[in-house]
């Protein structure tokens, strides 16, 4: 489960990313926004699993 976890916060970085840079290339800021947000709920997620993971070692 946990494993999953970690591969959809890479997802959502990477997918946030790519929308991120979109919107820069044709100036829409709200795409910008959404780029940015979805990068950081990953991080979050990723960092909430590795967490969990020194818990359980």
């Amino acid at each position: 489960m946990a494993g999953s976890q970690k591969a959809k916060g890479k997802m959502e970085q990477a997918t946030g990313k790519a929308k991120e840079a979109a919107g820069r290339a044709v100036g829409n800021e709200q795409l910008t926004g959404e780029g940015r947000a979805k990068k950081a709920k990953g991080a979050a997620r990723q960092a909430k699993e590795k967490t969990k993971d020194i818990f359980k070692g």
